[in-house]
């Protein structure tokens, strides 16, 4: 089509519906002003499609570019980021669309819109989102079509199904790329402003802070095992590893705050059986990994901490998938050097008087061994303790002393937090450990999916000859919050999934709801295990399997005869239709007349439309030519089919 051709109406409103539709998932990430630019826009160009408004002039168009980079800049405080340049995009597509009076101009809107709906991925790269945006390649394609019609011509339904037909014969090349073409990580970063947890735990913990997300039934990760899965009161998925107490709260010492004797990894002995499992997590804009303790992980770019834990080098900005293999007997850190046994011992000595006092009497009843361990876990269950989501606000600096003598009401970070430091004043090494505990078995897939609610906090105390051991004091208080989930043990309390109102998890004991509900998880974890995760090793390990060793000749050979065999039956496909013999009759009346004008000096580019062939022969041949007649009789069948 001739690009500075008048724009075709019913591509101009194709055009305004796809501005919006690939806007929409950004309007919770992008300031309102921004929607009401695209409205202000679409408003006004509608305006001028009514000869109601004119274009406004040049020095208009730039000083609105101007003041909508100058708000972005307002808004963000900078344009380095993901948000504010994706923002920067959107205003820039809103503001091209009021001066989009020629084709040319219509194709630089659906580029934009389709490197719109390309940046979504970089937000979230989940099922709903990419189904959405299928549908956004097949309304931003069916915008191309409309282009190449006449300036004048109607909307009609048969864009819609040309571009589902063309997209259809897109899907085998489609599959032959993602298979095959080389997986090569990208040569730039996005930084993100967020550097916030969008989800999950913080290295920081302070009581309420597991609360909060007791109220969440947002998916943390997804677990699926090799052989069987644990029971569900074995189920611990440990993260941070807390041992650091200052200003009221509990934190984790970085790899900087070690002496450098203690920075190296003694790697434990691996002893017993192993659980071997896959974990896809969401994005948690951090840097530690969840696993069953001791934990290895044959996944590039995942490491082992100090403390044992799994981590990797860059905060985890979207969907990861990672293998681990769990030895669920071997000891952790059976010795301790002096300066992890004072690090975990720390703590100040004027807070708390009122369990320091009562530590000790125990201490000189039983000693400092196990015995003690076991005496404080029989006060938390004898006591008249209660395991709550909404516990009493205690601002005192002297939290042990108010919670396990006068509040007794806490969440599982209420109970860790007071163990540890009553270990502690007992001379035992302890720390807090954040994680999850349990899962929801899905029996569609054997899947477990640890969800928010799910968060959990208990305590590892370092015991001679056996290295850390974990301990979970809410276990005395609520037993079934371990045997059986969060959920058992709140029933009937308020506040659980407070946050979560319209969580299909809520409405789970709908039949239909849930029958759903499991099924599109199933479905998400296939969608995030093989394709989101299919990376640079997994393709390797795909295609050593079909073919052995590889070898980069060898490889370009496979991808270049990969698109030969997809390629030719599809243009035989076709183009099977060429002979004239079984042309339609308009086709043949249209190759004949094409020959004709030929004769006359217009002759038809290769590909060039029957729309862009009459585009040209009135600007050369009179009004009423018989032959100007017949193209545009010919050019109105071949588009509508008829």
């Amino acid at each position: 089509m001739n690009t500075d051709a008048a724009l075709p109406r019913r591509a101009l409103w194709w055009l305004i519906g796809c501005q919006f539709y690939v806007i929409l998932p950004h309007l919770t990430r992008v300031p309102l002003w921004v929607l009401a630019i695209y409205l202000g826009a679409a408003l006004w160009r509608l305006q001028m499609h009514r000869e109601r408004a004119l274009m406004p002039p040049r020095w208009l168009r730039l000083l609105l570019g101007l003041a909508a980079g100058g708000a972005v800049i307002a808004s963000y405080q900078t344009l380095i980021g993901l948000d504010p340049m994706v923002a920067l995009l959107l205003v820039a597509s809103a503001l091209k669309l009021i001066e989009s009076v020629r084709a040319k101009d219509g194709y630089v809107l659906v580029s934009l819109g389709f490197f719109i709906m390309t940046t979504q991925f970089l937000y979230n790269q989940e099922l709903p989102v990419a189904l959405y945006s299928v549908v956004g390649t097949l309304l931003l394609v069916v915008s191309l079509i409309a282009l190449n019609q006449r300036p004048s011509g109607s909307i009609s339904r048969r864009e819609p199904l040309l571009a589902l037909r063309m997209l259809g014969l897109a899907i085998p090349m489609m599959i032959v790329l993602f298979l095959l073409f080389p997986r090569i990580a990208p040569l730039w970063s996005v930084p993100s402003k967020n550097t916030q947890a969008t989800t999950g735990m913080s290295d920081v913990l302070r009581p309420g802070d597991v609360t909060r997300l007791g109220r969440s039934a947002e998916v943390a990760f997804r677990v699926q095992f090799e052989d069987q899965i644990p029971p569900q009161r074995e189920l611990y998925w440990r993260g941070m590893v807390l041992n650091e107490f200052a200003d009221g709260a509990w934190r984790t010492l970085g790899w900087s705050d070690h002496p450098a004797t203690e920075r190296k990894l003694d790697k434990p002995i691996a002893v017993g059986e192993s659980l071997k499992y896959r974990i896809i997590i969401e994005p948690t804009m951090q840097h530690w990994l969840y696993a069953m303790p001791y934990a290895q992980s044959p996944t590039a770019g995942v490491f082992e901490a100090w403390d044992f834990r799994l981590a990797v080098r860059k905060p985890l900005e979207s969907t990861f998938a990672y293998d681990v293999v769990t030895w669920p007997e071997s000891s952790l850190q059976p010795e301790l050097s002096p300066w992890r046994r004072e690090a975990e011992l720390a703590l100040p000595s004027n807070l708390n008087p009122l369990t320091r006092e009562w530590v000790e009497r125990q201490v000189n009843a039983v000693g400092n061994g196990p015995e003690l361990i076991t005496r404080v876990l029989s006060y938390f269950r004898e006591q008249p303790f209660y395991y709550t989501l909404q516990p009493p606000k205690i601002d005192d600096d002297d939290f042990v002393d108010e919670f396990i003598f006068q509040s007794l009401r806490g969440f599982c970070e209420h109970y860790a937090y007071s163990f540890v430091v009553m270990m502690r004043m007992a001379g035992i090494p302890a720390r807090i450990i954040g994680g999850y505990q349990g899962g929801e078995l899905n029996t569609l897939n054997n899947t477990l999916i640890v969800r928010q609610f799910d968060a959990h906090a208990w305590v590892e105390v370092w015991l001679e000859d056996r290295g850390w051991v974990r301990v979970d004091p809410t276990a005395a208080v609520a037993p079934e919050r371990v045997e059986q989930g969060l959920e058992e043990a709140l029933r009937g309390q308020e506040g659980f999934l407070a946050d979560s109102l319209l969580s299909a998890y809520r409405f789970r004991s709908v039949t239909m709801v849930n029958w759903l509900r499991l099924r599109y998880d199933a479905a998400a974890w296939q969608w995030q295990s093989f394709i989101v995760g299919f990376n640079s090793d997994e393709q390797i390990d795909l295609l050593e399997s079909w073919f052995g060793e590889i070898k980069v000749s060898w490889f370009v050979a496979v991808l270049l005869g990969s698109w030969v065999v997809v390629l030719a039956p599809l243009i035989w496909w076709m183009n099977r239709s060429r002979s004239s013999s079984e042309r339609l009759p308009v086709e043949q009346q249209f190759a004949e007349l094409c020959r004709a004008l030929a004769r006359r000096g217009i002759e038809r580019a290769v590909g060039e439309s029957a729309i862009s062939l009459l585009v040209r022969a009135e600007s050369e041949l009179p009004a009423g030519d018989p032959q100007l007649v017949t193209l545009r009789r010919l050019a109105d069948e071949l588009y509508t089919g008829d």
